[in-house]
């Protein structure tokens, strides 16, 4: 089975109100990129991955009009992928929703999230307030997700059971600052509310893990060794809160090791003032100890470090065409 996690900048601007994919040349909101040329470049790279099932970061919009799995079955049928249903968690208010995109044929998934919604569980659900001391003055601070993760109950075709978590991490950046002074304390509050978040997910990985159950977390953690200027207030990155000593990515392992020289990336950005492009490792597949007997591969699907992409001009075109990140498949024995 092949699982895979995306993260598709920009995706609630390719469906009107009605859910429905607006092929024209508007501009998607992608850089030079319209949504006739966004649309078609993700549905080369779905059919491109053909997984089971797609985690699916920064999902098309559920509102008042609008409706998340309405808009990704349409967009699966236009394109006939296998992965042709989907499935979400609790709406957000960010127009960034996280999915699951997956094939009824290779699994079954619903919406089952853990805790007891109470602002005075230990371990919340994950659309309440989870209450910790994030600078140890004795106080406690509450923390709510923008962007609850998704927390599903996923069974394979041939009966293998799982807890897949879906999660987008995102330190905010400090606007309405001003003065370095108020920048730097807003800032390194974000920072802090990022790592309260993972913290958050991470009880529920042990609670699980302490049920015996398997476990993978997929997603954008916006995060990992390094790539924060604050890191060393906090010792940690969210990275390394949420893998902890059990739960594995080759790829996050790799950065943690690498301090100096080159890590695996998942993303790229243009840095238009100085005219070149940023890389970063930010799309993680985490897979509990029991699963790494299932024979684990992962995959970056990467158009300038994969080979197999690079080949393909047509795919490493798509790719750099369909978002800011790239895709992370991992085909396990399920």
């Amino acid at each position: 089975m092949r699982l895979a996690t995306y993260n598709v900048e920009w995706f609630a601007n390719l469906f009107d109100d009605a859910d429905r994919l607006v092929v024209d040349d508007g501009w998607s909101g992608r850089q030079d990129v319209t949504r006739a040329q966004q649309i078609e470049a993700l549905g080369k790279v779905f059919t491109a991955i053909d997984a089971d099932a797609v985690m699916v970061i920064e999902a098309p919009n559920t509102g008042h009009k609008q409706d998340t799995v309405r808009a990704l079955e349409g967009f699966a049928a236009a394109f006939d992928l296998r992965a042709r249903k989907a499935v979400i968690g609790f709406a957000n208010d960010t127009h960034q929703e996280i999915a699951l995109m997956y094939d009824p044929a290779a699994l079954s998934a619903h919406h089952d999230p853990r805790g007891d919604g109470q602002e005075d569980g230990a371990v919340p659900r994950f659309d309440g307030v989870f209450r910790i001391d994030l600078d140890i003055d004795a106080s406690e601070d509450l923390v709510q997700f923008s962007k609850p993760p998704l927390e599903l109950e996923v069974r394979s075709a041939s009966g293998t059971a799982l807890r897949l978590i879906g999660a987008h991490l995102k330190s905010k950046a400090p606007h309405g600052a001003r003065g370095h002074d108020a920048t730097m304390r807003l800032s390194i509050a974000n920072r802090r509310k990022q790592l309260a978040e993972a913290i958050w997910i991470r009880r529920r990985i042990d609670a699980h893990l302490a049920e015996g159950a398997s476990v993978i977390l997929m997603g954008d953690l916006n995060d990992g060794p390094g790539l924060d200027e604050y890191e060393h207030l906090f010792g940690r990155s969210s990275v390394e809160i949420l893998l902890g000593e059990d739960l594995y990515d080759p790829h996050a392992r790799t950065a943690l090791q690498r301090r100096l020289g080159a890590v695996p990336t998942t993303a790229r950005f243009r840095l238009n003032a100085e005219e070149r492009y940023l890389q970063a490792l930010l799309d993680y597949v985490m897979i509990s100890p029991d699963l790494m007997a299932r024979r684990p591969a992962w995959r970056i699907w990467h158009p300038f470090d994969d080979a197999r992409c690079w080949r393909i001009e047509e795919l490493r075109s798509a790719l750099l065409t369909a978002s800011d990140h790239f895709p992370v498949t991992l085909d396990i024995d399920i």
